[in-house]
């Protein structure tokens, strides 16, 4: 991630101007004197101190601007700065003024970087190619890099980690090492491996500081022959001492697996050590900052433990001692290494990939287990809501890899076709369950979890990202010009979803279950219990002659407004963006584009993570049921938390990653936009759905959703009006919202559950 730059928009002084070009070709010079192939044409802003591109961006160049690739070297006299002043002056302070340029590793992660500032694409963090390894920090290296490098000093091996590692793997791996060391003993012809486990017993004790290596046995101590247990030689001729391991031998060639000691190695030890191995490996890679554990066992079952036991040396490093005899085989100094949380596998987030199995698992249990014998609904419940966050990643990142792979069309299709499948699928699924069973809980779940996915994309998300953020960046600045274009389609957006609600507020009939007198007086104030609007009264008049054409109106003017507001952004107003793609590199270092997933690839992990996405939200709302009717805790809170925000975790998790990176205007505009897609895109589609398969589901809101949403919304606007924001301001965004998840939390139950 590159320094990113701006300068003052406008500037009427003349002399100002002058100077700030003077400025600009002398950064131009500096910075081909280290590149060397970046010529006066490539107008980069000055970077400000303590800036990165991605958190200026918003304030940069034209949206989707010229792919800038790296020109040839320029000779000095061409580009000298009166030169660069007197040729490209007005051209480049022009540039000053209004272009901000990102570096891009290549076309396709430039295709990348451009989407995530158009409006209504989904904003992807992560890499959709590989990154060039010698772009790579250190700390990175080291989490791809095998346990073979032995370093030339370090600190003390005894760290928390390594302690960690003693007490949750080490002393029970040493003790089973000496276990199988033992039988092989006892077995007589197995004695080799014998010694062999006895050596790795302490070394998996404690085996930070220690190395594994690989060597070669002199041709001297081979015997030609299929075993031979005869004592060996001891001599300075033939090398000194013969380590222990060697007097009981095998050839080391094609006979060793002929050997009678290797056939009872593999059938008596090597199958016992496999399994704990495989164990301390699937732990290890679960629990993510372990990985390097689970790499010194993977390492251990496929390496050491098949080769002959006299090649297998087990040594203790010395400060200053670097072995340069032999294969290093494994060589590890820290169990645990925070940073493991960036690792990815073939492009996906470790993360993702430890959740996977999680969907086989809660689809195995969903659909074989249909009677609830071996687990129970709540629990079933929960894995099918766990099963969310992994695929909507998957879905995520399938969007992301086909948007940057392909035209402004392909990509546009495909965000507006599968921007919102996650959210979709479960609200589908649970009308249609609500339909079939004629509850009409399922319908205010529904509305609650739209409710809720609004209010915590315009309060929590981009407040948590400020606070994050605002952690390491005392001050951060957007893009208000074109948060101020999000605001907008929010206000339009939430007016238009509660005018139905507010139409029938004013024109329905208030209905009321039960009513008690309090003062005993006729006259006297009563109090009302289940009140409600009634808009069925007349055969359902008022409704099917005025409420529900006014909804299917709404519902046609919302998609209409969101295609104008995409219209206006990415084609006759993309300015407002400013944003210029670069893709400079030093000298020697240009890549080609190395895709994670193709286009074809990643079609075809679009369309299966659909399909368990559809299958995992009919698990949900299956085994909802007994949550609704036993829980105490109000549907509300359970619509606007876990329905709604689950499905945005990978959302958030952007949201923060850009933030970090300070670029809060990608972190603002990752809420907006799903705020503005439940609004102009979900409910409008939802709408759709119950003409053709009718539901419960009505555009009527209660008063609690009504209140909640128009207040976030204009608090909203109201912390984004300056384009700057702090860590304060986030928090006051974080505490609004848990302030109305407990208002939610005490609500009633909505009518009908």
């Amino acid at each position: 991630d590159v320094p990113k730059a701006t300068e003052p928009r406008g500037d009427s002084d003349g002399s100002r101007r002058g100077s700030l070009c003077d400025r600009h070709c002398a950064a131009i010079n500096n910075v081909q004197g280290d590149l060397g192939d970046m010529g006066c044409h490539l107008h980069r802003p000055r970077v400000p101190p303590g800036r990165s591109a991605m958190g200026w961006a918003g304030r940069g160049a034209p949206l989707g601007g010229p792919y800038t690739p790296c020109h040839p070297p320029v000779s000095p006299a061409a580009t000298s700065p009166p030169s660069c002043c007197q040729q490209h002056s007005d051209e480049v302070c022009e540039s000053c003024v209004v272009k901000t340029t990102l570096t891009a590793e290549n076309a396709v992660e430039a295709n990348k970087l451009s989407n995530n500032y158009k409006f209504g694409f989904k904003k992807w963090k992560s890499h959709v190619t590989a990154r060039p390894w010698e772009d790579r920090s250190e700390i990175v290296k080291e989490l791809y890099s095998d346990l073979n490098v032995i370093r030339g000093s370090g600190g003390s091996t005894v760290t928390c980690g390594n302690v960690l590692y003693l007490l949750l793997f080490g002393w029970w791996l040493s003790l089973l090492y000496v276990l199988v060391a033992a039988m092989m003993f006892i077995t007589v012809v197995g004695a080799p491996y014998g010694w062999l486990c006895w050596d790795l017993a302490g070394y998996f004790l404690w085996p930070f500081g220690k190395v594994i290596q690989k060597v070669e046995v002199p041709k001297s101590r081979q015997v030609l022959g299929a075993c031979d247990t005869g004592v060996g030689e001891s001599s300075a001729l033939l090398g000194g001492p013969v380590p222990r391991r060697w007097r009981p031998r095998c050839w080391v060639d094609a006979r060793y697996w002929q050997c009678a000691s290797t056939v009872v190695w593999l059938c008596l030890g090597y199958p016992a050590l496999v399994l704990a191995h495989g164990l301390v490996c699937v732990t290890a890679w679960l629990l993510v900052v372990l990985i390097p554990v689970a790499k010194l066992s993977a390492r251990t079952v496929a390496r050491v433990l098949l080769l002959p036991p006299e090649r297998v040396v087990v040594r203790r490093l010395r400060m200053t001692e670097v072995p340069l005899e032999g294969e290093v085989i494994l060589c590890c100094y820290r169990a645990v290494n925070p940073y493991y949380y960036k690792y990815a596998v073939d492009g996906i987030n470790v993360f993702a990939v430890n959740l996977l199995p999680l969907v086989l698992v809660t689809l195995v249990l969903g659909y074989v287990d249909s009677h609830n014998r071996l687990t129970s609904s709540p629990v079933k419940f929960t894995l099918a809501l766990l099963s969310i966050m992994p695929l909507s990643y998957y879905i995520g990142m399938a969007i992301a890899s086909i948007s940057a792979q392909s035209n402004f069309a392909v990509g546009a299709v495909v965000n507006a076709t599968f921007g919102s499948i996650t959210e979709l699928t479960f609200y589908i699924t649970a009308l249609i369950k609500g339909s079939r069973e004629g509850n009409r809980c399922y319908a205010e779940i529904v509305k609650s979890a739209l409710t809720g996915t609004l209010v915590g994309c315009v309060l929590f998300v981009p407040g948590l990202c400020m606070v994050i953020g605002g952690i390491r960046h005392q001050e951060q600045r957007f893009n208000s010009r074109s948060a101020g274009v999000s605001s907008a389609l929010l206000f339009l957006s939430v007016g238009g979803v509660f005018a139905p609600t507010l139409f029938s507020k004013v024109y329905g009939k208030l209905v009321c279950g039960e009513c008690h007198n309090v003062t005993q007086n006729p006259l006297g104030h009563y109090l009302c219990h289940n009140c409600h609007f009634d808009l069925m009264e007349n055969n359902g008049t008022l409704y099917y002659s005025h409420v529900q054409p006014l909804v299917y109106t709404v519902s046609l003017l919302l998609p209409a407004a969101y295609l104008i507001g995409l219209f206006f952004t990415l084609k006759t107003h993309s300015h407002i963006y400013d944003i210029h793609i670069s893709d400079c590199h030093m000298p020697g270092h240009h890549h080609s584009a190395v895709v994670h997933w193709s286009r074809w690839r990643a079609l075809v992990i679009l369309l299966l993570s659909t399909l368990c996405m559809s299958a995992c939200a009919d698990l949900a709302t299956e085994h909802i049921s007994p949550i609704l009717t036993n829980s105490t805790i109000s549907q509300y809170f359970i619509g606007v938390t876990v329905l709604a925000m689950v499905p945005e975790l990978p959302e958030i998790v952007n949201g923060i990653q850009f933030a970090l990176q300070n670029n809060l205007s990608l972190s603002i505009e990752i809420g907006n936009c799903i705020a503005v897609q439940v609004c102009m895109l979900q409910i409008p589609i939802l709408v759709l759905f119950t003409i053709f398969y009718p539901t419960n589901f009505t555009l009527v809101f209660s008063d609690l959703h009504v209140y909640a949403s128009m207040f976030s919304v204009v608090l909203m606007n109201y912390i984004f009006m300056d384009g700057k924001c702090d860590y304060f301001q986030g928090t006051v965004l974080v505490m609004v919202y848990f302030i109305l998840l407990a208002v939610y939390f005490f609500a009633p139950s909505p009518s009908g559950c």
